[in-house]
């Protein structure tokens, strides 16, 4: 019993190992020539402006279900007009950059780690390696890139989003005008509060790419091992991502003291 524990701890312990070494390989090639910019635009394409219709969605609804809530709450204190600063400062700080994160984990994340798993099981990688093709840069290294840009991106898109959703949810409710709702939502939320808040997403786009694509080239076993490689991929890198966002948010409390997070 102790035995298997012990090396159950020491296969965890290398897999670790082998996953940072990976992910520092991919950031030093990611800032080294020669750079793959067709590959880097399509993987872009494909992670970012295909997520674009998931993440407005998503954040419209959250923009409506937090309005509606916020508003319940409020309402106790008679403090409604309250409301889109509330909303503006909580999306903007925190659920649209995490929840950016967790989505793109279930999609890019799931993406890449089955669409590597596949090339790797069915022998793609090994002919891109027989015709003088670095698997890694091209494969891995693009879809780092374009995660790690596309994320910050759609956060934007989330943020802005549920602002939009809120405003529907409010006028609804009170008629609010969007240049009031708009000037209230904005109020207490400078641009040292949205930059870092939302260049954090940069890495857990890291994250996704680096752990999809990590999973996906140690693929093994045929189908199940594709099917596992993407489930894990969602499921590590989601965990990371919370992990991630607890360390980020300090670090940006400790060099922007002014923030309201």
């Amino acid at each position: 019993m102790i035995d298997q524990l012990g090396r159950a701890v020491l296969r965890s312990l290398a897999s670790v190992g082998e996953a940072s070494a990976f992910a520092g390989r991919a950031l030093a090639d990611s800032v080294r020539p020669p750079f793959e910019f067709p590959e880097f635009l399509r993987q872009l394409y494909e992670l970012g402006w295909r997520s674009v219709p998931l993440i407005a969605a998503s954040g419209v609804a959250i923009g409506v279900v937090m309005s509606m809530h916020t508003r319940s709450t409020l309402e106790r204190f008679g403090a409604e007009a309250m409301i889109p600063s509330g909303l503006g400062m909580v999306v903007i700080l925190e659920i649209g950059p995490l929840v950016t994160g967790l989505l793109m984990a279930g999609r890019g994340g799931a993406g890449i780690g089955a669409e590597l798993g596949a090339m790797t099981v069915t022998e793609q990688v090994d002919a891109l390696e027989a015709v003088a093709v670095d698997s890694f840069r091209y494969l891995s290294v693009t879809r780092v890139a374009a995660c790690t840009v596309a994320l910050p991106l759609l956060t934007v898109i989330a943020d802005f989003a549920a602002i939009l959703g809120g405003y529907l949810a409010e006028a609804a409710a009170s008629g609010m005008s969007l240049r009031l709702y708009l000037a209230r939502a904005f109020f207490y939320v400078g641009f040292e509060d949205f930059l870092p808040a939302t260049l954090k997403t940069a890495v857990f786009g890291f994250i996704i790419a680096v752990v999809g694509s990590y999973l996906g080239f140690t693929t093994s076993r045929g189908t199940e091992g594709v099917g596992r490689a993407s489930t894990r991929a969602v499921v590590v890198s989601s965990i990371l991502i919370i992990l991630a966002d607890v360390v980020l948010v300090r670090l940006i409390l400790f060099f922007f003291p002014r923030g309201t997070l």
